[in-house]
């Protein structure tokens, strides 16, 4: 079963979420989606790409499909999540990714979301960092994609109250480009398409590389490292970790006791 739509049209390609049973979960099946279509596109000379959910839909993402999570005793989130692959992908396409956001973004779509080199968000637009809900250790490059966004005690209080923001604020701190009408959304997010798409396209690749680079230029030390991904492990090895993820799936509120 396709749970995205694909096209491109005068250099514009489009990839739609399209699983609302899923309320367009980031599953494996849905991400090795994506990806492929992000290679087809770029093999057809797409110089834009617009990711968006169906139109009127409630939810953009999800996030992560937790009940592919293990539910302990294993990273959550490491090098080879699909989520990982996904970001890694979107930020090495070779033409800038406009994320066309309707509706909530949820969890680890926010990830992808502020991955995307330009966001443009409807008025009804919500961004909520929810891994604190489910008990699940953010791991250190997904981290810095939020960091790389917002200033840090933004990022602290996302991430710390799981509670969402609405578009008006996200623009105004800066973590989306533009805020528009929802009724003018498709059309706002193509015309920057264009606009896009009629610059030089080797130029702009170029540049989105070299600020890609550049944005992840943080140094940090193995002994810095190490510790991050000790502290993870504190977390994805616990009761909490457990007891959120069984909560989720059995659509019960979590119980948390901080061991």
């Amino acid at each position: 079963m396709k749970r995205i739509q694909v096209r491109c049209d005068e250099h514009i390609g489009t990839i739609s979420l399209d699983h609302p049973e899923k309320r367009n979960a980031l599953s494996e099946d849905m991400v090795g989606e994506i990806i492929a279509a992000l290679r087809d596109l770029a093999a057809e000379g797409c110089r834009a790409v617009v990711l968006r959910a169906a139109p009127g839909a409630k939810v953009f993402s999800a996030g992560h499909d937790v009940a592919e999570l293990p539910e302990g005793r294993r990273d959550p989130l490491g090098w080879d999540d699909p989520l990982r692959h996904l970001v890694r992908a979107i930020e090495q396409h070779g033409a800038p990714v406009i994320a066309m956001v309707e509706g909530g973004v949820w969890g680890g779509a926010c990830e992808v979301v502020l991955a995307c080199d330009l966001i443009i968000a409807a008025d009804n637009a919500t961004f909520a960092l929810t891994p604190a809900k489910l008990g699940v250790p953010y791991n250190v490059s997904g981290m810095l994609t939020f960091l790389n966004t917002a200033p840090l005690h933004i990022v602290k209080e996302l991430t710390f109250t799981a509670q969402p923001i609405d578009a008006v604020r996200a623009e105004r701190i800066g973590i989306v480009n533009r805020v528009v009408p929802t009724a003018e959304l498709e059309a706002t997010t193509l015309a920057l398409a264009q606009t896009i798409a009629a610059n030089a396209p080797l130029a702009i690749s170029v540049m989105k590389e070299q600020l890609r680079i550049l944005a992840g230029a943080h140094p940090m030390s193995p002994q810095g490292f190490e510790r991050v991904q000790g502290l993870r492990r504190l977390v994805y090895d616990s009761a909490d970790y457990r007891e959120g993820i069984r909560a989720f799936k059995e659509k019960r509120r979590p119980m948390f006791e901080g061991r």
